[in-house]
């Protein structure tokens, strides 16, 4: 298996060759490495830790390290460096940056398993050399603690660090500023919120206080190298790298370090200027796409629409390249017009019997065979529920492949519910033992495989449910693949491996189809979404390998979830929606009643999904509206990979 990762197809952008780097770097106040994807970027680090260590000639090669999602492609590529004897840790010191408090490094969900089982279990570093925040000191003895250990991890010689989503550093959240040493903190609602996933969601067990390095302990590292992977980071990278250092954003406050360096993959990085807007920066490539991307960009700046654009718009913000490769003003304007207004359709399967040279979609064959991955058991439906019900009631052929159970994601309280309505029905009297079940959790282990299997069942009663009130067969058209990647029963999931393809690979083998969409999120490289779509585009090229000429016209649609929206310079298709199909998808929404109220992991968003989802399809019609299009009650977009 090629290990198929996800990225998008290239559409244009800043000419990097031969460009200064202190062009490129223009905007940044940390210099940012942008690499295609994590595993690149990792290696590239790598290659710096090994060439520092073997490079430390007299005593100890002093190295902090993080924990979490961020580092696992860079632990492993170390992992496997020291197993093949091309770097030794026997004279490197390790000093992790923080730890829950209370915990105890036996427990599974601790930073100290986590580090272990990561990296130091793999090499053969001495266990002397390990330092990591012991979270089970006495609460009367933390003070001299603290100091004792901000003193050790103090002047590192290299210090790597992941950053979280609102620009956190260890557990150094906003307000922490430049003086903040090594202590305790207490950590705030959001906070234990995102850690409570590490304990089974359970807020009750979930710790309020953690220990961590301060700022100023990290400033006095020799070198620092901060990590960041996935769009959901991007904001953060952002006013990292290009914002003002500010205690709203710690990791900012890095910025005055002599010697520090962020690496990045290209979604994280797509909010940087060179990324957002690389014609402020220096010479581009303008493709098809490239264009559309900047008049879209300065129709936001100038607040104007497309056709009133004029050429001092484009020469007073930074434009000016744009007309003498491509063209006068008012010509970029009438054909950046007519490519967006091209991309909306009310036919997402293609209109019958209608010239289709300027349609999103083809007209034949009709009707199509089209086939849905969804992610978790309600992708489908919160992402592309309009486009779903419209390619439903215009009469293709369309199917849906669940591709996970989501079972992880049912809170213990809904199955107990269930037990209950079945006993009230008069069906058996499961109520006490399934309690009994969820009480035998263990937090930080894997659930009761009885218990996931339930939670598993109500899952797909609730996709079948959604797929009913479209009209098509739950039991033809709805698929539940389960890959078994998912089901750890955790939510730390198992690798993706050729059992997880060869699913994915019989289905389309078996239907045939003439569309595919697939999930289009570049969020965390480890997260479901992205596991899923690496897995179905793995299957795909397999399949086009062993000579499935079919493929060949079979096409791949990318959707988005329901925090993040395509840049309407990528769009191929926009599907309009009207009031009444909204309504229709907020309807098959709620089918999916365990994801209501109380889901366990909602994320820093506190709104339901039907309600982050209208609002990002209704933004959408606004700002097609704005560039002066027709004004729509709500807009589905989808990219066209290939």
């Amino acid at each position: 298996m090629k290990n198929h990762h996800f990225t998008l197809p290239y559409e244009g952008g800043l000419i990097q060759k031969d460009l200064p780097a202190g062009i490129l770097h223009t905007y940044e106040r940390i210099w940012t490495h942008v690499y295609e994807e994590s595993r690149p970027a990792s290696y590239a680090i790598a290659d710096m830790i090994v060439d520092a260590i073997n490079a430390k000639k007299d005593g100890l090669f002093r190295l902090g390290l993080t924990t979490g999602s961020t580092p696992k492609s860079l632990y492993n590529e170390l992992a496997r460096r020291c197993k093949a004897g091309l770097v030794s840790f026997k004279n490197v010191e390790v000093v992790t940056i923080d730890e829950y408090y209370p915990s105890s490094g036996n427990e599974l969900q601790s930073r100290n398993y986590r580090i272990h089982e990561a990296l130091l279990d793999h090499v053969d570093i001495l266990k002397e050399n390990v330092h990591i925040p012991d979270g089970t000191v006495p609460a009367d003895k933390l003070s001299d603690y603290c100091y004792e250990f901000d003193a050790l991890a103090r002047n590192l010689d290299l210090l790597v660090i992941g950053v979280g989503e609102q620009g956190q550093v260890g557990f150094n959240e906003a307000g922490s500023n430049e003086k903040t040493r090594t202590r305790v903190v207490r950590l705030s609602y959001a906070s234990r919120k995102r850690q409570a996933g590490n304990f089974n969601h359970d807020m009750s067990v979930t710790p309020d206080k953690a220990l961590t390095l301060g700022i100023s302990t990290m400033l006095s590292a020799k070198k620092i190298v901060l990590m960041a992977w996935g769009e959901d980071k991007a904001a953060a990278v952002k006013a990292i790298a290009e914002g003002p250092a500010t205690s709203d954003c710690p990791a900012s406050l890095l910025q005055e370090h002599d010697h520090i360096s962020f690496y990045v993959d290209e979604a994280a990085a797509s909010l940087l200027t060179r990324s957002e807007a690389p014609w402020l920066v220096g010479p581009c490539d303008w493709t098809h796409k490239f264009v559309r991307k900047a008049v879209v960009w300065l129709c936001e700046v100038t607040g104007k629409p497309i056709l009133k654009l004029t050429e001092k718009d484009y020469l007073n913000n930074g434009l000016s390249e744009l007309l003498d490769k491509v063209g006068s003003y008012d010509k970029i304007n009438i054909d950046v017009f007519n490519d967006l207004q091209h991309t909306i359709t009310g036919w997402p399967g293609g209109k019958p019997n209608a010239d289709d040279s300027t349609r999103p979609v083809s007209a034949k064959p009709y009707p199509k065979t089209v086939l849905i991955f969804s992610p978790h058991p309600d992708d489908d439906v919160i992402s592309m529920g309009g486009t779903f019900i419209r390619l439903a009631t215009q009469g293709h052929d369309v199917h849906v492949a669940y591709e996970t159970s989501g079972n992880v994601a049912v809170h213990d309280d809904v199955v107990l519910q269930h037990m209950d309505c079945a006993f009230q029905l008069g069906f058996a009297d499961k109520f006490d033992e399934v309690k009994k079940l969820v009480e035998s959790k263990v937090p930080g282990e894997p659930e009761p495989r009885a218990l996931l299997e339930m939670k598993g069942a109500i899952r797909r009663s609730e996709a079948r449910g959604a797929v009913r009130s479209f009209g098509l067969n739950d039991n033809t058209n709805a698929h539940f693949l389960n890959l078994p990647f998912y089901e750890s029963g955790g939510i730390k999931k198992n690798p993706r491996t050729q059992a997880d393809v060869d699913i994915i690979k019989q289905l389309i083998k078996d239907l045939k189809p003439h569309m595919i969409f697939m999930a289009g999120d570049l969020a965390d490289p480890h997260g479901t979404h992205r596991v899923c779509t690496e897995a179905a585009l793995e299957a795909v090229e397999q399949l086009k390998e062993e000579g499935n000429a079919w493929l060949s016209e079979t096409h791949v649609w990318l959707y988005r979830g329901a925090w993040m929206e395509w840049e309407l310079g990528r769009v191929d298709m926009a599907v309009p929606l009207s009031p009444d199909e909204v309504v229709k998808k907020r309807h098959a929404i709620f089918r999916h009643l365990s994801q209501k109220d109380i889901v366990p992991f909602p994320g820093e968003d506190p709104r339901e999904f039907w309600q982050r989802a209208e609002e990002r399809t209704s933004n959408t019609a606004r700002l097609y509206n704005m560039l002066g299009m027709a004004e729509y009650q709500a807009i589905e977009v989808f990219l066209k990979l290939y």
